[in-house]
C-alpha cells in the first residue's frame, strides 16, 4: 500500500515517513505542493496524506486541481489548521478525512486504513477465500483458521493482490508498488515472490493465477 506524504516540516515529514513504513506502507514523501504534483503524474497511490500549508502551491489549491484532473486518490488532510471553517474548505475541496494537528500516530495510522477500506468496498477490513483470511486492518493472514506466517513482502503482494481481486495486476505495477521501482524484463523477483506465496496458500494453484503476457490475479 503506497501512500504520498505532503509535507513540509522536515522533522515531522522524517518521523512520519519512518512510522508510517514500519507499519507497512511504502511512502514517497515530498514537501510542496509541484513536487507532489509532479509525482502524481508518475505513480498511482493508496493515500495522499496533505498538509495545507505548503510552498510553492499550497495544499488547498493542490487538491482542487487533482480533483478537476480527475484524481480520485482519497486524501488526508492533515494541518495545525483544524477551525471548523478551515475542516469545511478542506471537505468541500474533495478531501476525503481531515486530522488536526497535533494528533495520536495510532488515530492517522486508523484513518489511513479506513480510506482504504472504503476505497476497496470492504468493510471489515476482512478478505477471504478458499482457507485463507486476510485481515488489511491488523495485517496478518489465517491458513485454515491458524495465523500464518509470511514474510513483509509476501505479506504486502497478497494483500495488494487482495485488495485488487479479480483485477489482472501487471509485474511492472506489482513491483512500483512493493518496492517503489519500475519492473526491469530481466528481474525475475516478482515471479519468486509468487512463487514462495504461492506454496504457502495456494499450492493447487486455484486463486493465484498467471495470466501470460499480462501478469497476475487473485481470483476469488
Amino acid at each position: 500500500m503506497k501512500l504520498l506524504l505532503v509535507e513540509d516540516d522536515k522533522a515531522l515529514g522524517r518521523l512520519l515517513k519512518k512510522g508510517l513504513e514500519e507499519e507497512g506502507f511504502f511512502v514517497d514523501w515530498v514537501s510542496n505542493g509541484l513536487t507532489a504534483q509532479q509525482y502524481l503524474e508518475e505513480n498511482s497511490y493508496e493515500v495522499i496524506i496533505l498538509d495545507l500549508m505548503l510552498p510553492k502551491q499550497d495544499g488547498l489549491s493542490l487538491l482542487e486541481s487533482l480533483r478537476k484532473q480527475g484524481i480520485n486518490t482519497p486524501v488526508l488532510i492533515l494541518t495545525a489548521k483544524g477551525s471548523v471553517e478551515d475542516k469545511v474548505k478542506g471537505l468541500n475541496a474533495g478531501a476525503d478525512d481531515y486530522l488536526a494537528k497535533p494528533f495520536a500516530f495510532e488515530e492517522l495510522v486508523a484513518r489511513i486504513k479506513a480510506l482504504i477500506r472504503r476505497q476497496h468496498g470492504i468493510a471489515q477490513g476482512i478478505i477471504s477465500f478458499g482457507d485463507v483470511s486476510v485481515d488489511i486492518v491488523k495485517q496478518r493472514v489465517e491458513f485454515k483458521g491458524q495465523e500464518l506466517e509470511l514474510t513483509g513482502m509476501e505479506l504486502k503482494l497478497l494483500m495488494l493482490l487482495a485488495l485488487n481481486s479479480n483485477k489482472v495486476l501487471s509485474k511492472t505495477y506489482i513491483a512500483q508498488k512493493l518496492y517503489g521501482w519500475e519492473y526491469a524484463p530481466d528481474s525475475n523477483v516478482i515471479e519468486v515472490l509468487i512463487s514462495r506465496l504461492r506454496k504457502k496458500i495456494d499450492p493447487q494453484g486455484r486463486y493465484i493465477k498467471t495470466v501470460k503476457g499480462l501478469g497476475y490475479i487473485l481470483k476469488i
